[in-house]
């Protein structure tokens, strides 16, 4: 008689998302939405500017992701980074609407969204700045 080996079957799961603050998952899914509408941009700005817009998305991520980690007074530079790289990426975006590389409605949904993201990020470091001021009471 053959006896088959018992194979345990392990099912694929997303990361642990614990500690990952509302921003976080914000950002994450702005990007979702940007890689849908990214990988149907005509090829004259997907490897130029789309590229581009690609890499300050993953950039805002990973700032955020890398303040989440750190003390109070160490996560001002990355929010401010993913801040700095947010309002560019409102530039790059309009650039791409303008040249009818992004219609009407995917320009609006990102911008509406990473708007969103800015003023979370807005209120983030201005929360922060608060707590590590001098004048702090």
């Amino acid at each position: 008689m053959l006896v088959t080996p018992k194979i345990k079957i392990q099912l694929l799961r997303p990361p642990p998302q614990g500690n990952l603050p509302p921003i976080f998952h914000k950002a994450k899914g702005l990007y979702l939405l940007w890689y849908g509408y990214y990988r149907i941009l005509p090829t004259t700005h997907r490897y130029t500017l789309g590229q581009k817009v690609d890499k300050y998305f993953t950039e805002i991520i990973e700032s955020v992701a890398i303040a989440t980690f750190m003390s109070q007074a160490e996560k001002i530079p990355y929010v401010q980074l993913a801040i700095r790289k947010a309002d560019v990426l409102k530039i790059f975006l309009h650039i791409l609407w303008e040249t009818k590389s992004l219609d009407d409605s995917k320009y609006i949904q990102l911008s509406e969204k990473l708007n969103s993201v800015g003023k979370d990020l807005g209120g983030w470091n201005g929360s922060l700045l608060k707590k590590n001021s001098p004048n702090k009471k």
